[in-house]
């Protein structure tokens, strides 16, 4: 038995598989296209949660210093010295430490107490008296350090607090 296919069926079976060849590589172009798509946006989300958590460690860090130098009992100092700032707040329990240097914040809560690192990334940080009389105001501006070149909304903070009941130095 011999099959015998006319020329117009051969032409139909040919354009048949050229459109299934056709329609492999569009499959494959938005196959592609969608796989960039879903890293961009994984890339993006990934840098969100990473700014959400600075921004996070950034507020946990500017309430405790607020908490800190409304128990002050005594004249709060800042000293600068060897590129790295340190401000001595004394409270009740003997005084506190933050030490601003090499890109990170630092608190001491005590002479015998631990160094701990309260924050990382930091490009630059002030902590300064705010002249408000008769109120012995505070000021912390904190600026976080980005991972892109191009930053639509840069990480500055600004905490304000008032120092306990002692004039401000």
């Amino acid at each position: 038995m011999k099959l015998h296919l006319s020329n117009r069926s051969a032409r139909r079976q040919g354009i048949y598989l050229i459109e299934c060849i056709l329609y492999i590589a569009l499959l494959g172009v938005v196959l592609g296209v969608a796989t960039i798509a879903f890293n961009r946006c994984w890339d993006d989300s990934k840098r969100l949660r990473h700014n959400a958590d600075d921004i996070v460690h950034a507020l946990k860090a500017g309430e405790q210093w607020r908490a800190d130098l409304r128990t002050a009992t005594g004249p709060i100092q800042v000293t600068d010295q060897n590129d790295a700032e340190t401000v001595l707040v004394p409270v009740p329990a003997g005084a506190i430490t933050y030490t601003y240097a090499r890109d990170e914040l630092r608190r001491q809560a005590g002479p015998a107490a631990p160094d701990i690192l309260v924050l990382t990334g930091i490009k630059s940080s002030r902590m300064q008296a705010d002249a408000r009389p008769p109120v012995p105001a505070w000021r912390w501006e904190l600026e976080l350090q980005t991972g892109q070149k191009n930053v639509r909304v840069t990480p500055l903070f600004t905490f304000e607090t008032v120092a306990g009941h002692n004039p401000v130095p």
